[in-house]
């Protein structure tokens, strides 16, 4: 088995019970971050792999499947120059509760 494609960006969040990783083809990725707790994370800094404007393109708790609507919607996501998990930027969202969301950088 291969884990080329998959990249941890932090597995150790137990404190707030919050996985984040990297999904990767070519030159294209996704960050995943997934809050296993019925508690928002509002303001959660991540770190991502390169500067730019992200968007979420997946809110598992969006109104559409049943949840509460909470996340980042449409709101653009400046990744900053501030090193975070061991990657050179990081952004600061709201990961919603008992749910995933899905970043790609803004085209």
């Amino acid at each position: 088995m291969s884990g080329k494609g998959f990249e941890w960006i932090d597995c150790h969040d137990s404190q707030q019970s919050i996985l984040s990783f990297v999904r990767q083809a070519d030159d294209e990725f996704v960050v995943v971050i997934v809050n296993f707790t019925p508690v928002p994370r509002m303001d959660y800094r991540i770190g991502v792999p390169q500067a730019g404007s992200y968007r979420e393109i997946l809110n598992s708790d969006s109104h559409f499947y049943g949840g509460s609507d909470v996340g980042n919607g449409d709101t653009p996501l400046l990744a900053e120059e501030v090193p975070w998990m061991g990657r050179p930027y990081s952004l600061s969202l709201t990961v919603p509760p008992l749910a995933g969301v899905v970043l790609a950088l803004s085209a």
